[in-house]
């Protein structure tokens, strides 16, 4: 009853997906519509420009932050609505946001000295290829000719921040802050050829230090292990969060799409995803098809279920499956989670959206740390993931 109240709160615009083939993370067609019980409207809501109509009316392209990984986060998945319903007004806003840092002559006040702050250089690329205007090309090939000098473990890995806080750490968030746009770069400025290599070459280096037996990645890795959070013998940290995980789920189908067929590191890569979606199953909650803070102990009565990562975890099941990367039951795991998702959805008595139940930003800690962590509405970390999994699943 509470879904059919929400459904009826707002109606879709079935519009025609436009194709790019020069990005990856392709949008589906729509398509119609399971029969509805009564009562029940006609059409289910369009919940991505419900979300991004809700958001711009929150906040104004100046007003929406700084140059920041979530924001970028949440833009890119306006974007992929925008693809959809060719909403001119949707790229407008991002334009208007990104334009703020890049100057006419393509210079952009950032020294991109952790991946964190390279996420939103993803919008660079989209504005290049929509405007063909050459200062997002400069500004983005300044992170392209960063990466030349930033710092690596020995394996090759970048690591999280070039500071001494960071030093010789590898985090799960890092892979999806940095090879999506790596791949993306290249196909858009003719350079797959180390862009694809390079993003393939972090996901093995990653993954071969985080994932454990369970298939599920730790959060963090320190080479160094002199982080307070490294186990001193293997330099893990010691639990699963979920959205580290849920980012490096994305990062891996995403440079999967990207690297050809033929890509020496595709078979590693793949049996890192298909051990990762076999514990992603393992560990679905069967109450309500989300995942956990901390994946691996729902079972305790503090742990709680988080709506950025089980969006993150369904978009890439379904990918997955889409693209023949996973066994077809996954996308049974995932009409799960997405069902899971939508739950966490609401409309106000303003008209507006909330998406609830999602993590603010986190540091690697302890168990108690992050089942502590707020349960923010709204959070840009959970509206975007939320967008880039509706888009993916809103036409199944």
């Amino acid at each position: 009853m509470r879904r059919r109240r929400l459904r009826a709160a707002l109606t879709a615009l079935a519009l025609t997906t436009a194709g790019l083939a020069a990005l990856p993370a392709a949008v589906p067609p729509a398509a119609a519509a399971p029969a509805p019980a009564l009562p029940r409207p006609a059409t289910a809501p369009d919940w991505s420009t419900a979300v991004v109509d809700s958001t711009m009316a929150r906040y104004t392209p100046t007003g929406i932050g700084g140059w920041s990984y979530p924001v970028g986060l949440y833009l890119y998945g306006q974007y992929l609505t925008y693809r959809r319903t060719h909403e001119a007004r949707y790229l407008t806003y991002i334009k208007s946001y990104a334009d703020r840092f890049v100057k006419s002559d393509g210079s952009i006040g950032q020294s991109f000295d952790n991946l964190d702050s390279m996420q939103a250089g993803r919008l660079l690329v989209i504005l290049h290829h929509e405007t063909g205007q050459d200062r997002y090309r400069k500004a983005a090939k300044k992170i392209r000719d960063r990466l030349a000098t930033y710092p690596r473990t020995g394996d090759g890995g970048f690591w999280h921040a070039d500071n001494s806080s960071r030093a010789h750490q590898l985090w799960a968030d890092g892979v999806y802050m940095v090879n999506p746009f790596l791949v993306e770069y290249g196909r858009e400025f003719g350079d797959s050829a180390y862009t694809n290599d390079e993003a393939a070459r972090q996901l093995a280096v990653y993954g071969g230090h985080l994932q454990a037996g369970n298939g599920l990645l730790k959060h963090a890795y320190d080479e160094s292990r002199t982080a307070s959070w490294a186990d001193p013998q293997t330099g893990l940290a010691p639990e699963h969060w979920c959205r580290a995980v849920g980012w490096y789920s994305m990062a891996i189908v995403g440079v999967l799409d990207a690297i050809p067929a033929s890509h020496s590191r595709r078979p590693q890569l793949l049996g890192i995803f298909r051990r990762l979606a076999a514990g992603l199953e393992r560990y679905q909650d069967p109450a309500s098809g989300r995942w956990f803070q901390v994946m691996d102990k729902g079972g305790r009565s503090d742990d709680w279920t988080e709506t950025s990562c089980s969006s993150m975890f369904t978009y890439a099941l379904s990918r997955g499956v889409q693209q023949g990367y996973l066994d077809p039951h996954y996308a049974a795991v995932a009409r799960r989670g997405y069902e899971g998702v939508l739950a966490k959805i609401s409309v106000g008595a303003d008209g507006r959206t909330n998406l609830a139940d999602i993590s603010v930003g986190t540091n690697v800690g302890d168990y108690a740390y992050y089942a502590a962590r707020t349960r923010a509405v709204n959070d840009f970390h959970g509206l975007g993931a939320f967008l880039i999994m509706n888009e993916q699943l809103r036409g199944e």
